[in-house]
């Protein structure tokens, strides 16, 4: 039989407790899977909040289309093709008092998928400028043209620790699978990404 110290079961205690008074110590209203993350919703068009940052973002419009190329792209370059549709995500963020931790924007559907943002062209991206600044820019997502139904922009933080923080969830208005059919049709055929737009901030 192994016998432990007292003085490692008081660290252990004490972890126990530790973890605890964290608990104790979050809001009082639960939002989400974790207790410390409250999810933000909203629509096109609507600045949405991030927990006690004063910080903004703000999608302003979407568009479909067949191909994606940079603006820096030469003659020689090719556009970026798929073998689904191209979802443009136009976005303006305001920096308040607190950079919002750092976050990997999805797009997710009422069929439970997870569209990644493309990583290629560099411009595709969502960023917070710096304190006192707002940005636009665009975020671009490679995505099933059968499976758009509900589609949302989603801006989960990574938190490294456990803090009251906000998850951000923009409907992207496509509510049924024929407005989304009617989304793909009208697809424009390249659209073309322009580097970030930075502003003193209104």
């Amino acid at each position: 039989m192994k016998l432990y110290r007292p003085a490692t079961i008081l660290v252990g205690l004490l972890f126990v407790l530790l973890g605890g008074v964290t608990r104790l110590a979050g809001p009082d209203h639960v939002y989400g899977e974790d207790q410390n993350l409250k999810v933000v919703h909203g629509t096109i068009g609507e600045a949405l909040q991030y927990a006690g940052s004063g910080s903004t973002v703000k999608v302003t419009r979407i568009k479909f289309a067949r191909t994606i190329v940079s603006a820096d792209a030469s003659d020689d370059d090719k556009p970026f093709e798929t073998n689904g549709v191209f979802v443009a995500v136009e976005w303006d963020a305001v920096r308040g008092v607190k950079d919002p931790d750092s976050f990997n924007p999805t797009l997710i559907t009422d069929g439970g998928s997870v569209y990644e943002k493309v990583s290629d062209p560099s411009e595709s991206r969502i960023a917070f400028p710096d304190a006192g600044f707002a940005s636009t820019g665009v975020v671009v997502f490679e995505a099933n043209p059968a499976d758009l139904k509900g589609l949302t922009l989603r801006l989960k933080p990574s938190m490294l620790f456990n803090v009251y923080n906000s998850e951000i969830r923009v409907d992207l208005g496509v509510p049924t699978e024929a407005i989304a059919q009617q989304m793909v049709d009208g697809a424009v055929d390249q659209y073309v990404l322009n580097d970030d737009v930075t502003r003193v901030a209104s």
